[in-house]
């Protein structure tokens, strides 16, 4: 089985399963579109895609929603990071208004 991603003007907008057999031409063909193969580990194109996932043909790789405006898509990984390191300890929330890790119990 292959997983393959619908992608329309970049987003992600429809993940099925078909056989190995029939493959990504013959979704082409039988749904119409543009479809890119998807793997559940993300062990190609960096994350399995899900609906709203971006996919960076430069990158060839499906990109998650970023979580917060503010934060910044690290091309190696496909990954978002907040503009400064997550301090230690924790637990931290990310405060988007301030731009900010912040002690939950200490805000509500």
């Amino acid at each position: 089985m292959i997983y393959a991603a619908k992608i329309e003007s970049g987003i992600v907008v429809a993940v099925i399963v078909v056989s190995d057999a029939n493959g990504i031409p013959w979704v082409e063909t039988t749904y119409g579109g543009t479809w890119v193969q998807t793997w559940p580990d993300g062990a190609m194109r960096k994350h399995f895609a899900g609906i709203g996932y971006a996919y960076d043909n430069q990158l060839d790789a499906f990109v998650p929603p970023s979580p917060y405006p503010s934060w910044v898509l690290d091309e190696d990984t496909c990954n978002w990071e907040a503009p400064i390191p997550m301090p230690p300890g924790g637990p931290w929330d990310w405060d988007e208004d301030s731009e900010s890790w912040i002690d939950p119990e200490l805000h509500d």
